[in-house]
């Protein structure tokens, strides 16, 4: 009695793992087909292809150059028009891996995270980095700049905001702006090489959460000050006639 009892325990055991994986696959593939239907409503395509050379392109990102079997996948790319120009928009997941040891024994943990870039359509777009205080920055090689203060000290309590052009950044973080971040700010904002990063470096979004940064990104980008977007086209106009 008690040697079928053991049996049919594991029986059950094995059932609900089997039970357990369907259901992850059942979820896997629904998630996939979000991405896929959100990549096709915004004219983009998508690929659920490794794409190891992923951490190379965006070396400038801290984000993308941690751990080791580094790869993005469910790859969105296409473009984005925002206040009448168009950006060259990629989002999707990132992996890495990590080795760790406890002096006994050795493990690897693994990590996966989703992401959005932004490549402006202009060319000389100091670098610039926005995070929340208080968030612990373990990306070695995040911008070094110190920590510029602003007249609001709400604001400069409560936000990290650093650039190479301090004049820049005064003009991007106007008062507007600060009103938009304190309402929501999802991660960080990094700007490097005319290309906008928005993560947290940690969380896989939802496949509902990329429209909404799709649109927190444009909302952030359309309260860019005129005179700044204009400089910019005319920098970016003068290197293409040079």
């Amino acid at each position: 009695m008690e040697a079928a009892l053991v049996i049919l325990g594991g029986i059950l055991v094995v059932a609900g793992l089997i039970a357990i994986a369907i259901q992850a696959h059942k979820a896997h593939l629904r998630r996939l087909a979000a991405l896929r239907a959100f990549a096709d409503s915004m004219g983009w395509t998508f690929s659920t292809r490794q794409d190891r050379s992923h951490d190379d392109e965006y070396a400038h990102f801290a984000a993308f150059r941690r751990g080791t079997n580094r790869h993005a996948f469910n790859t969105m790319q296409g473009p984005l028009s925002i206040g009448g120009h168009v950006y060259r928009a990629k989002a999707g997941d990132f992996y890495y891996e990590i080795q760790q040891t406890n002096g006994k024994n050795t493990w690897t943990s693994r990590y996966t995270f989703s992401y959005l870039i932004l490549e402006a359509p202009f060319a000389g777009i100091p670098d610039m980095y926005i995070r929340r205080e208080g968030v612990i920055d373990k990306l070695a090689g995040m911008l070094g700049f110190d920590d510029i203060d602003f007249e609001s000290a709400e604001f400069s309590r409560r936000f990290h905001v650093s650039g190479r052009d301090k004049r820049f950044v005064y003009d991007i973080v106007s008062p507007p702006m600060m009103e938009y971040l304190m309402k929501s700010l999802p991660g960080f904002v990094e700007i490097e090489h005319g290309r906008f990063l928005i993560t947290d470096a940690t969380t896989r979004w939802k496949p509902e959460h990329y429209p909404s940064m799709v649109n927190w990104a444009k909302g952030f980008f359309e309260l860019w000050p005129r005179h700044v977007i204009r400089q910019l086209e005319e920098a970016s106009s003068s290197g293409r006639r040079a």
